[in-house]
């Protein structure tokens, strides 16, 4: 996380990682709501009748709630409000598709939650064309009650897709820090929740800083960095079993780990040799292979989606800005020359843009690079943001930003056009980090 510390000058890049501990306020839990803030302009108008729920608790009927919530919050379509539904239709036959044509739904969404017993339900889902009057997905999921909630986080990312030809990203997780206070004071808390705030797991709690959680490709690991030794050290963790591995503690330091996209290998930040400088650990052999050998430092490595490149963040231009070097290493290409600072990039999902920090002049805000135009676009309206990471669909990405003196998450679609909100009950949350594609049931 060294670009936060070089806001001000690259030459204090060398100041302790602790510095970043003053943007941190003390934090409640890390429940939260999303509030769109700007939608686009053409929203798909759909309508989503509450699943009928038979033989079951009450726990069935916030699937609908659950959809119509993600859809919402997405910012790309309308949700036509249920009090204006002409009939509650559950299954095919029942749909008079005109009372849904006059209240302007050009899709419907119906389904059942049906107990067979044994502790398991099956839930059944159709998304129909109103206009069309046909049935564009339907679909059958049997899973134990408590997963119902990733059920309904499923349909959604299939009507997304269907409606919009993105992949949903609903059925996804978020790892973030979390910092409060606790009974021995200040506790930071590494934690992994759905991508919608929900089911909150903490999975490190230390009285020191971590730092730049990063996932594996098969969403099993978290990467980080801690400081529980006293300083700056690297660790990959299992989320299901909380078994650590401790991969660098190096004197100096330790930071900004990233996954090669085969998994076998992470991109670090070490200044063993002296001077900051991006290397790649080999998870199989612990061997280290030196990347870029030069005088001004280089960090905060990311991997291009077929694993031949890497970005980093380098000073060597006189300010930070984002430079692009084959994983053998080599001559650097600058990339960004828009702008006093860029920083903090990593690759979207089909490797046809980054998302980064710039600041234009006009405060630190989360960007877009485009390798078809080679140019930097501003996407966020705030002034103090940090750690964008893109969705796995590519189509949104979360941040850190500071609002009335509080640190929390936003996101905003990639394309600029979706603002959000994620709204905290109380405290502060940095250092978020987007799953790949979670594992199905």
């Amino acid at each position: 996380m060294i670009c936060k510390i070089c806001k001000e000058s690259v030459t204090v890049w060398t100041i302790s990682l602790f510095v970043v501990l003053c943007a941190y306020s003390i934090t409640g839990h890390a429940v939260f709501t999303i509030e769109v803030k700007r939608g686009t302009e053409a929203r798909i108008p759909v309508s989503i009748v509450p699943f009928s729920v038979e033989h079951i608790s009450q726990d069935g009927l916030q699937l609908s709630d659950i959809i119509e919530a993600d859809l919402n919050g997405s910012g790309r379509f309308e949700l036509i409000p249920r009090t204006d539904h002409l009939s509650q239709p559950h299954d095919l036959k029942s749909v008079d598709f005109k009372d849904w044509r006059l209240i302007n739904a050009e899709a419907l969404v119906i389904g059942r939650v049906i107990n067979i017993g044994n502790g398991l339900v099956e839930v059944r889902f159709r998304l129909l064309d109103v206009y069309r009057e046909k049935q564009l997905v339907g679909q059958k999921f049997r899973v134990p009650v408590g997963k119902i909630r990733k059920v309904a986080h499923q349909i959604s990312d299939i009507i997304y897709q269907k409606l919009t030809g993105i992949p949903g990203a609903f059925d996804t997780r978020i790892a973030y820090v979390m910092v409060q206070e606790g009974e021995a004071g200040i506790e930071h808390l590494l934690q992994v929740s759905d991508a919608d705030g929900w089911n909150p797991t903490t999975i490190l709690n230390s009285t020191e800083p971590i730092l730049s959680p990063a996932w594996s490709p098969d969403g099993d690991h978290i990467a980080y960095v801690s400081f529980e030794s006293g300083r700056s050290t690297i660790f990959v963790q299992d989320v299901w079993t909380g078994q650590r591995r401790l991969i660098t503690e190096f004197q100096g330091l330790n930071s900004a780990p990233a996954w090669s996209p085969d998994a076998r290998k992470l991109a670090l930040t070490l200044s063993k040799d002296g001077n900051p400088e991006i290397y790649i650990f080999d998870m199989e052999t612990s061997g280290l292979q030196r990347v870029t050998n030069h005088d001004a430092i280089d960090t905060e490595s990311a991997w291009s989606p077929d694993g031949k490149f890497l970005l980093f963040t380098s000073g060597r231009s006189g300010g930070a800005q984002i430079y692009r070097v084959p994983v053998s290493g080599g001559l650097a290409q600058r990339l960004t020359f828009q702008g006093e600072y860029n920083a903090n990039a990593s690759y979207s999902p089909d490797g046809k843009s980054i998302t980064l920090i710039t600041n234009q002049g006009n405060g630190y805000k989360v960007g877009i690079y485009s390798f078809h135009d080679q140019s930097v676009h501003e996407l966020t309206s705030t002034s103090n943001d940090e750690s964008p990471s893109f969705a796995p669909n590519g189509d949104v990405i979360m941040y850190a930003t500071q609002r009335a003196n509080k640190a929390g998450l936003a996101t905003v679609s990639a394309d600029g056009q979706v603002q959000q909100v994620l709204k905290l009950q109380g405290g502060s949350i940095r250092e978020p980090a987007w799953s790949p594609f979670t594992r199905k049931l």
